[in-house]
């Protein structure tokens, strides 16, 4: 699962005889970044091996119309994997699959074919993409019927352990289960809020590292679930605390080697990096709709407690937008800190390298570097370094999506209508919903 197993249908076919596997999932994600799935059984699987598996296309929200509804699902055999939580007879595997047109062309609106795409720019360029993903959550108590709450008996913060951190064994078990498919976990750890979790894994290349976060929110969701909490990854389930982002850490290799590396400059940095930089600097505003999708993310984003809104970069200073963390020579990296883990993986990780491409091939230079706390600057000073934020509500980011012609391109046709005119009718339900802060604050006023 982590990138490195290469099978074939007879390696396949093999296992799920050998290790007594009774069904197999194929996995595949819409635009909004939810997970779906087909289940068949073992006497299905070479059919599907042999990409013959149809299902209906105009079933799934986003996809196609019911005038041409039939979908091919092509596993991609490395993403094989057995689920860990299942029972051990009669068990339970996956694979993750693209999505085809019955005349063998690839779906435009598959998340995972618009990264594809974008890799394949960067392997012609002689690029590969590693990204190594930050993914922050939540564990609550659910109540008696078995339904979240926001509600946590901790108060444990940064860093604590047991048995202040209520959510110590749940969090093993998830690591325990991913080591098990096949992740490499390099840390795990409470986070600033009461109930807030950070597990880290390894960089990957892009499209495993996008199949790694799917693969992750399964089963982090699963295991909490065990443990009669709820896992979730909504940007900000409740005020007054930090939200959880997604931070994505991003370098490009050629012939083996870090090109971002080079230890002449300050920083580190090779001139290649600086342009990539300047590719998300002037892409990231357009990008926003992506990498924070939700009218929640915002409430993220303007409340403080650190989060990334402001449009600078910096190296080790954490208050910036993007982050150059403290490695030098084949462990520099780039960090994006504004995604949150609600975005789709595969639509994020294409706009942050394609962003990063397009500052290498057109040379755009980056502004300079901040290295003062911004949260401690004064709008004036900010003014004064030209300073800008990220759109700060919903509304305005899709705004700027459809505006952006490059951000349209990258996605396509089919993905850019159908995911903007999905989330302007979602901040238009979101603003004609009346509040339970619009009853408390003005029901007895007015």
């Amino acid at each position: 699962m982590g990138g490195n197993a290469m099978y074939t249908k007879s390696d396949i076919m093999q296992m799920v005889e050998e290790e007594d596997v009774e069904f197999i999932r194929l996995q595949f994600t819409d635009i909004f970044g939810n997970m779906k799935n087909v289940a068949i059984t073992s006497s299905q699987l070479e059919k599907a091996l042999d990409n013959r598996c149809m299902f209906d296309g105009s079933s799934i929200e986003g996809f196609v119309g019911i005038e041409e509804s039939d979908m091919y699902l092509h596993p991609d055999l490395d993403s094989f994997t057995i689920f860990p939580w299942r029972p051990q007879q009669g068990k339970v595997a996956r694979i993750i699959c693209d999505i085809y047109r019955p005349d063998g062309t690839p779906f435009e609106g598959d998340p995972r074919y618009i990264l594809r795409r974008v890799v394949k720019e960067a392997e012609d360029m002689g690029y590969v993409f590693n990204v190594g993903p930050e993914c922050e959550f939540f564990l609550f108590n659910t109540d008696d019927n078995g339904c979240p709450t926001t509600e946590t008996t901790e108060k444990a913060g940064y860093f604590e352990m047991g048995p202040n951190d209520h959510g110590e064994n749940a969090r093993r078990d998830m690591v325990l289960t991913l080591e098990d498919m096949g992740f490499e976990i390099e840390a795990s750890h409470h986070e600033a809020s009461p109930g807030q979790h950070e597990i880290d894994f390894r960089y990957e290349p892009a499209l495993h590292a996008a199949d790694n976060i799917m693969t992750f929110k399964l089963a982090v969701k699963t295991i909490a679930k065990r443990h009669g909490m709820h896992a979730t990854f909504m940007p900000k389930p409740k005020s007054g605390v930090s939200g959880s982002g997604m931070h994505i850490n991003m370098s490009l290799r050629k012939d083996g080697r870090n090109i971002f590396a080079d230890e002449t400059d300050k920083f580190g940095l090779s001139q290649d990096a600086y342009y990539f930089i300047g590719g998300l600097m002037k892409h990231v505003y357009s990008m926003t709709a992506i990498t924070n999708p939700l009218v929640n993310s915002y409430k993220r984003l303007v409340s403080g407690f650190e989060a990334p809104l402001h449009i600078t970069w910096s190296v080790t200073n954490r208050s910036p937008l993007i982050r150059i963390p403290s490695s030098f020579g084949s462990g520099t990296r780039i960090e994006l800190r504004s995604p949150d883990s609600a975005a789709n993986p595969y639509l994020t990780i294409a706009l942050c390298l394609a962003a990063g491409l397009d500052g290498i091939k057109n040379k755009i230079t980056p502004p300079e570097n901040i290295q003062k706390n911004i949260f401690h600057m004064t709008e004036e000073e900010k003014e004064q370094l030209h300073i800008k934020s990220l759109p700060t509500n919903l509304y305005d980011a899709v705004c700027a999506m459809e505006k952006d012609a490059f951000i349209r391109e990258v996605l396509g046709e089919h993905i850019s209508n159908v995911y903007i005119g999905s989330k302007k009718d979602e901040w238009n339900r979101y603003c004609r919903a009346v509040t339970e802060w619009e009853v408390d604050t003005y029901l007895d006023k007015f």
